[in-house]
């Protein structure tokens, strides 16, 4: 039977979000894994993994490709990282409520590596800009409306085997 796994690349994932998952997953019972290069604390009593890379540059982006499998949603900040995953045909959001597709991926790749060139000739400063409420609000949209369709996919997945026994 195929299930729904949530992945989150925990290193820079906001508590508000990862804290957000694993509630909600936890409703649907669905298992959630953190994976990243240290111990990340949490705020909930809800259960969870937490998987403990070692501290290799991407060794938890490679943990992740390792095992991620469909029908899984992933959440990461590492738009390199989205694009592994989509060439994979894994589902893939951001903390912001970006849904990352084989529509916009290399979009968002080329907006990254422009802004990265013009902030190291000076150009730019890169923004430190915070985690706000409007943030959080189209992330758990986003999140949700994925979360959902990938239930319904594994299920009707799920019926199609089940007839065929």
């Amino acid at each position: 039977m195929n299930t729904v796994t949530i992945w989150i690349d925990a290193d820079s994932c906001p508590t508000l979000v990862r804290n957000h998952v694993v509630s909600y997953a936890n409703k649907l019972n669905i298992e959630v894994k953190l994976v990243a290069n240290k111990n990340i604390p949490m705020e909930t009593t809800f259960p969870y993994q937490m998987i403990i890379c070692n501290e290799e540059k991407d060794a938890a982006d490679i943990f992740i490709l390792q095992n991620v499998k469909p029908y899984d949603l992933v959440i990461t900040r590492d738009i390199v990282f989205a694009d592994k995953l989509v060439t994979k045909e894994i589902h893939a959001i951001n903390d912001r409520g970006t849904y990352f597709c084989k529509d916009n991926i290399k979009n968002l790749l080329s907006d990254r590596d422009f802004d990265f060139q013009l902030a190291q000739i000076g150009l730019v400063k890169q923004p430190k800009n915070g985690y706000s409420k409007k943030d959080f609000e189209k992330f758990a949209n986003c999140f949700d409306k994925i979360l959902q369709k990938l239930i319904k996919e594994i299920a009707l997945l799920n019926a199609r085997n089940k007839s065929k026994i």
